[in-house]
């Protein structure tokens, strides 16, 4: 399964949201912080045993946006460049 992943910069720190999934989104003062909050909020949504199970890959960087691909499935590490 792969799932789209948006975060943006805001004026107080970094939002988080999966579009396709109700309700999966937060907030953080990092951007690293705010992709570890949406994986920890997954792996509950997905009753998975370990972030490991999503590969995160960045696709896009446009302005204040990063686009990312979630990739479910098997041991992953994050790809960010």
């Amino acid at each position: 399964m792969i799932l789209d992943l948006i975060v943006r910069k805001e004026i107080d720190g970094f939002s988080a949201k999966v579009p396709s999934l109700q309700g999966v989104e937060t907030w953080a003062h990092t951007e690293d912080d705010a992709l570890d909050k949406i994986l920890d909020m997954l792996v509950f949504y997905f009753n998975l045993s370990d972030k490991k199970e999503i590969s995160v890959d960045r696709t896009a960087k446009k302005k204040d946006t990063l686009h990312y691909k979630l990739i479910f499935g098997g041991t992953h590490e994050r790809v960010f460049d």
